[in-house]
């Protein structure tokens, strides 16, 4: 059995899940398709003479003004909007407007809108991914806190800064006292556990512009731009100190743990980053000969 070309046509249309109608110049429907009915929970009936304003509500109609008026004004128009189906769901839309152009007069306007939801939520979910990787590439993956890759950036741009600034910049070696101890006696979890709330009280500790990194096991560098005194310095190690102090639950064992801290004061801005840490690491040294859980501050030499 042959159907008529005009009752064909008609099925392809109500068969498509793009939305598909013809608004004439006054706006209003003459014709819309299935997938219309039911985005916009209208049956044939109410879709027959409703005006564009009427089916789209005022909010919405005042939205698509702009695309609306170039289209009746003979102007192609494509757009994405966000819409919302009487059934509650969210639907992001890739819009078109072509003009019915008769000699020379817009006679009315065609529209088309595909639903592009799947396309919005993959294209979400390759920048989470991406904003992912490029985090697992510059952050370590216990604490969080940026890693080497991420520091020799940060270093770089606080020497810049001290040159302007003519402040200090300081870099900072943190150890934990007694981690092995810890790890050997509760377990490599509660390791874990013990590190990730020192990184927490480090960060609470550090001003804003400060940088904490995880350089691995239970050694951390801090970087400390700005420094204005010496004495400055002084109170934001003393700071560091009390707050990794705080008692700590680990597997049910109550702990204090402690720091040694190494201070190394950059004079010279043009010192290479891992002079910074290098020379922070040997303040360590110093810190922890005195008998752990203080600090000790040096200054690095000029570079040659």
């Amino acid at each position: 059995m042959q159907y008529p070309k005009i009752d064909l046509v008609m099925s392809l249309l109500d068969h498509l899940e793009a939305m598909v109608a013809y608004w004439d110049e006054n706006e209003v429907c003459q014709f819309a398709n299935n997938a219309y009915l039911y985005w916009f929970g209208k049956t044939r009936e109410q879709m027959a003479g409703i005006t564009l304003r009427q089916l789209l509500g005022p909010e919405l109609y005042e939205m698509n003004s702009p695309y609306r008026i170039a289209a009746y004004a003979g102007q192609v128009q494509v757009f994405e909007r966000t819409l919302t189906t009487q059934q509650g769901n969210i639907r992001h839309t890739l819009a078109t407007y072509t003009p019915h152009i008769v000699d020379g007069k817009v006679r009315g306007i065609f529209v088309h809108v595909a639903d592009v939801t799947p396309l919005k939520q993959l294209e979400t979910e390759l920048r989470q991914a991406k904003e992912n990787a490029e985090r697992l590439a510059t952050h370590d993956f216990l604490t969080g806190l940026p890693n080497r890759v991420l520091l020799n950036d940060r270093i770089r741009q606080a020497l810049a800064l001290a040159k302007r600034t003519q402040n200090l910049i300081a870099g900072a070696t943190l150890d934990l006292d007694g981690f092995k101890q810890i790890n050997d006696s509760l377990g490599h979890a509660a390791g874990d556990k013990l590190l990730i709330e020192v990184a927490g009280r480090i960060r609470h500790a550090l001003r804003d512009v400060d940088t904490a990194t995880r350089l691995g096991g239970d050694e951390f560098f801090l970087l400390l731009p700005d420094i204005e005194t010496q004495a400055q310095l002084e109170g934001l190690a003393t700071r560091i100190l009390d707050a990794v102090r705080a008692p700590v639950d680990l597997c049910g064992t109550t702990l204090r743990p402690s720091c040694s801290l190494g201070v190394a004061i950059a004079s010279d801005r043009h010192i290479a980053p891992e002079a910074l840490i290098e020379a922070s690491d040997k303040a360590l040294y110093a810190a922890k000969a005195l008998g752990k859980n203080c600090f000790s501050i040096s200054y690095l030499p000029p570079a040659a």
